[in-house]
């Protein structure tokens, strides 16, 4: 017959406290903290074998919050610890929400890093609704640590090219009104930007502003000439600033200019490096229409050994791409908000994948536009 002990575990950069809960939820002993150091998760270990030990402990079930990256090494030392191996550990990694939530049932209780460390062990052993056991799949990690990153590159990029155009607005508030660019950050739009102040655009010679869109453009451009010309218009309907804002605004500018294609050519260096790590990986969701290796990658890195879900709707669940019901007396709610409890990854990298193979997927687009 199994026997099953539940440790909360709250950690910090610098330590973590710790919570033992027997099976009736009693505490056989002091809540005590250990360093959040290899030593530090060696010494739990030993401490946590010889309470089921002492205890007959057959099972153990060791909760922590996902607090950004500081519980990843002590879950990996526990779930692989030669010390625990007698005892089936199973390390699950909880959604803060998912503990703050819980703490609402203790009324008014004061939080402490002891106290939430208790409830970290009390909500894994309530144990519904808790997250499949944390393991890492090697075959995956280095991938998913790439996409990951990326994902944290492109939330940059956006957020860069947002505040350049408040600014670019600014300092040249008739640059999209229209604008003679599809991308205000492509190679000419940016040229431009770098070359000249909104007046100096204004009074430039049409001949000589139609030769440099030409010459950064290389010739793509069908009739330069209108290019410039709509530039040139934009230019002399923009607001005019105080001389006193100018050269800030120009710094401004600049700098973010200087990100954005900093942060691109970070972008298409990880792309390749992304590329050449799925190419030792089987898989064949590169053979679907628009999944190029960026997305695919995305997705292969998240979801792991495919076997992991039951069915699609697993893989919805695990997402997050799953809809509230709200059902009340006679009354069921047709419009329901998106759950997005889940893996917030998984769940960008399928939405832009099913986007992409919308583009360029006949079949997927009819069926979208349905």
């Amino acid at each position: 017959m199994s026997c099953r002990a539940f440790v909360g575990l709250d950690v910090s950069q610098t330590d973590a406290h710790v919570c033992f809960l027997l099976a009736d939820g009693s505490e056989p002993g002091p809540r005590w903290t250990v360093a959040n150091t290899q030593p530090g998760a060696e010494a739990l270990c030993q401490t946590l074998a010889h309470l089921a030990h002492q205890y007959a402990i057959t099972e153990l079930r060791i909760g922590m919050e996902a607090t950004g990256l500081l519980w990843w090494h002590l879950a990996q030392l526990l779930r692989a610890s030669p010390l625990l191996a007698p005892f089936a550990p199973q390390v699950y990694a909880l959604n803060p929400q998912l503990v703050a939530s819980f703490r609402e049932n203790f009324g008014s209780m004061p939080k402490t890093d002891h106290l939430d460390a208790f409830l970290i062990a009390e909500r894994v052993r309530f144990g519904r609704k808790l997250p499949a056991p944390y393991q890492l799949d090697a075959r995956y990690a280095a991938l998913q640590r790439l996409t990951r990153f990326r994902l944290h590159l492109v939330q940059n990029l956006a957020r860069e090219k947002n505040y350049c155009l408040s600014f670019l607005f600014l300092s040249f508030s008739g640059f999209g009104q229209p604008s003679p660019f599809g991308d205000p950050f492509g190679a000419t739009s940016t040229a431009i930007l770098d070359e000249f102040t909104t007046e100096e655009l204004a009074q430039q010679p049409l001949v000589d502003l139609t030769a440099f869109v030409e010459a950064k453009g290389r010739g793509r451009f069908a009739d330069p000439q209108a290019v410039a010309t709509t530039l040139q218009q934009a230019a002399r309907d923009s607001y005019r600033l105080d001389k006193v804002l100018q050269a800030p605004l120009r710094l401004v500018l600049a700098t973010t200019l200087a990100s954005i294609r900093a942060l691109q050519a970070q972008l298409k260096t990880l792309d390749s490096t992304i590329a050449r790590e799925l190419a030792g990986l089987p898989q064949t969701l590169d053979s679907v229409p628009g999944l190029g290796p960026v997305w695919t990658a995305g997705l292969v890195a998240e979801l792991g050994d495919i076997r992991r879900f039951d069915d699609e709707a697993a893989i919805a669940q695990y997402a997050g791409l799953t809809w509230q019901t709200y059902q009340s007396a006679g009354y069921q709610a047709e419009d329901t908000v998106l759950t997005k409890r889940g893996n917030p990854y998984l769940r960008y990298y399928l939405i832009e994948a099913a986007n992409s193979v919308r583009l360029h997927c006949p079949e997927y687009g009819q069926y979208y536009a349905a």
